[in-house]
């Protein structure tokens, strides 16, 4: 058994980051997309602020996922590192 002592806080938030963009435009996009152009209000009644800010959700939502993966991954990180030094880490077998 392999035992983990500690995360690198910042490298495991970095690329927990990345994957959370990367799952958001991957599957929420689409959808917000999809949303956007089969609501029961045809696209003339829209106003032009709802599709600004429909767009401006596209765009900037998956930044906003990716900042907040960062912050909480790397909180979990280091409450992990913590506790590890008291009780031990996580025991995997690898082969």
């Amino acid at each position: 058994m392999a035992q983990i002592k500690s995360f690198g806080v910042v490298q495991t938030a970095k690329f927990a980051a990345v994957v959370y963009f990367i799952v958001f435009v991957i599957f929420m996009i689409p959808f917000r997309l999809i949303t956007m152009t089969t609501t029961s209000t045809t696209r003339i009644e829209r106003g032009m602020l709802e599709i600004v800010l429909g767009i401006l959700y596209i765009l900037l939502s998956p930044v906003f996922y990716a900042i907040m993966g960062f912050v909480f991954v790397a909180i979990g990180c280091q409450v992990y590192n913590i506790i590890a030094k008291h009780i031990g880490g996580i025991e995997i077998e690898i082969e």
